[in-house]
């Protein structure tokens, strides 16, 4: 039917005759010119039809085209006439002379043009989203994924990866509340479960000779959303055996560099940085730092210990708190008294009760040389020994955070990433960073019962059974995350790979031998058959384009996204299923008014 898309017609081809297809773009109606621009996937074209040169036919039928028609059109390629050159556009120096044109669809008015996409909500543009990609900028961010997806494939298969693909209808995991159920209608009563991950699959891949595994993974989480968090996702799962850590992030590595290399003609650090868990939270508050932002907290709670100001000193002497500056450089000139109080309240949000903060604008003079509503609950010592721990210079603001340190990270990881932003200081470049040594386990919310940091197939640096079961605080697990720009790529593990160490785990995360065999019976089955040494990573394909791209969410780089409340409003799911349905499946919906 078309013999170029759109976006191959240049120059080279003047005095060629060809067939393009697509929709109208735009349409300009001069009385004796008549301008189309035609677009797909590829790019724009215009094409031209003028009475002196077509048709009275022809003509007459360019004058009832509208925008979003689809046609064929066949003309000759012709540069346009000098001082009409668009040279924003690929095509801009050339123009179709139109001999033949055909409607091949008419479209009524739309609810939205493609450009006008910014007038519009989210909510409408995903109720009508095959209008909304066919934005250029969508279409190119869903190509650009396309070969994204490409390189990554040839990359593993060059590397003796395995593409296998995993089952979709599986055993609810220990996280069910997450999960995505789905009612058995051969099984009264029982449920398959949506995979949240391909994990337990893939390491039974490893214990079955597979060697090394790969796959593009949908996955499934029913949690609530973010800006970076779908319901259903994508991500690219790895597994390997006989590789330990250094060699899987080695590899990694090699594959982020070669496709920012390829996409964006960008080099990546080679290796990428490394920083251990708690170094991360130390200076960053956050175990994914931006490292394109320079501020960094700093520890001040051995110089405020015994401060009469009771908001530093309690911190200051409790083992479970912190007390940390942020040096804010120039703040002074960019932070007004309203502007810190919205920081204040910024804080709040995450469980701070203040925000105590001093204003240096002549440090040469001392205490009368700074601003600040708690200088007169520090004495001139602790006032110097601040300021020169945070190397204050004149200008600068230095923000407090003291309390639990938990909110002391949170409260002070986002301001840090506020401040950031708002003042401007990230530099324009690209920081990927691999955060390691994590903590295998970690308290519960209600401080009863130990839980995985990562997954309880995570494998423990420490071997010994005894000291691992004594001492879970101190154990540090064989974990590496990925982090671009502040934002978790992804992660992963060096897997437990005996059934001893696979069983020590589960009974600290209070998980008893008949509970075990119950969620798990099957792959502690293939754990005592002969197991390899394992590991692997999984990546966020979502989270990858949306960077590389420029996006601002993932849904702008999904083809059909859900929205922050889980719904689509293009198809109006999630439904009502009919009842005799339901009854097939032997399951009864309770509402809300039959309680």
């Amino acid at each position: 039917m078309r013999t170029y898309y759109c976006g191959e017609l240049d120059e080279s081809l003047i005095g060629k005759t060809v067939t393009i297809c697509g929709w109208v773009h735009y349409r300009r109606d001069l009385g004796g010119l008549i301008f189309l621009e035609i677009r797909d996937r590829t790019g724009l074209v215009q094409t031209v039809f003028s009475p002196q040169e077509q048709s009275h036919h022809l003509f007459k039928l360019a004058e009832q085209i509208r925008k979003e028609y689809v046609v064929s059109i066949e003309g000759e390629i012709k540069r346009r006439p000098e001082g009409t050159e668009n040279k924003n556009s690929p095509s801009g120096e050339i123009e179709l002379s139109v001999s033949s044109l055909n409607v091949l669809s008419k479209a009524e008015p739309l609810p939205f043009y493609p450009d006008e996409h910014q007038t519009v909500t989210e909510e409408v543009r995903l109720k009508y989203r095959y209008l909304d990609l066919r934005r250029p900028e969508m279409l190119y961010r869903l190509r650009f994924r396309t070969e994204a997806i490409r390189i990554m494939r040839n990359f593993l298969d060059s590397h003796g990866f395995l593409d296998i693909e995993t089952p979709i209808l599986t055993k609810a995991t220990p996280e069910g509340a997450r999960d995505y159920l789905v009612p058995s209608r051969t099984h009264p009563g029982a449920f398959f479960a949506l995979p949240q991950s391909p994990q337990l699959f893939k390491q039974l891949l490893m214990m079955s000779g597979l060697d090394r595994y790969y796959q593009i993974a949908r996955c499934f989480r029913d949690e609530d959303l973010r800006a970076d968090r779908q319901p259903e996702f994508t991500q690219l799962d790895i597994e390997t055996s006989f590789m330990e850590e250094e060699a899987i992030m080695a590899l990694i590595e090699e594959l982020l560099r070669k496709l920012f290399f390829d996409l964006l003609g960008i080099k990546l650090p080679d290796p990428f940085p490394r920083l251990s868990y708690q170094e991360a939270i130390s200076r960053f508050g956050i175990d994914r730092p931006d490292l394109r932002n320079p501020l960094e907290l700093v520890e001040v709670a051995d110089l405020v210990q015994d401060v009469e100001f009771k908001v530093f000193s309690t911190p200051a002497n409790d083992k479970e708190s912190r007390v940390v500056a942020l040096r804010v450089p120039k703040g002074v000139e960019y932070l007004t008294r309203k502007e810190i109080d919205e920081c204040t309240h910024f804080v709040s949000l995450y469980g701070a009760k203040g925000l105590a903060y001093i204003k240096v604008n002549h440090r040469e003079q001392g205490k009368d040389g700074l601003q600040s509503p708690i200088l007169k609950f520090l004495s001139d010592s602790v006032i110097k020994a601040i300021l020169e721990r945070t190397d204050a210079k004149n200008g600068d603001v230095i923000f407090f955070g003291a309390d639990k340190a938990k909110i002391v990270n949170d409260s002070m990881a986002a301001l840090r990433n506020k401040l950031g932003q708002d003042l401007g200081l990230l530099q324009e470049t690209w920081q990927p960073l691999w955060v390691v040594d994590f903590p295998m386990f970690e308290r519960d919310q209600t401080n009863t019962r130990w839980q995985a940091v990562h997954h309880p197939f995570t494998a423990p640096k420490i071997k010994d059974l005894t000291k691992l079961i004594q001492d879970p605080l101190h154990c540090t697990a064989k974990a590496y995350d990925i982090v671009l720009n502040g934002i978790e790529l992804g992660g992963g593990s060096i897997r437990i790979h005996t059934p001893e160490m696979q069983q020590s785990v589960f009974g600290i995360l209070g998980i008893d031998a008949i509970e075990a065999q119950e969620k798990f019976g099957f792959l502690l089955d293939a754990l005592k058959y002969g197991c390899p040494p394992h590991g692997g990573l999984a990546i966020g394909i979502d989270r990858l384009i949306m960077l590389m791209t420029g996006a601002t969410s993932i849904r702008d780089v999904i083809a059909f996204p859900k929205t922050q409340t889980a719904s689509c409003p293009l198809t109006a799911a999630p439904s009502v299923v009919d009842p005799a349905q339901l009854r097939e499946l032997g399951i009864r919906v309770k509402t809300h008014e039959s309680n």
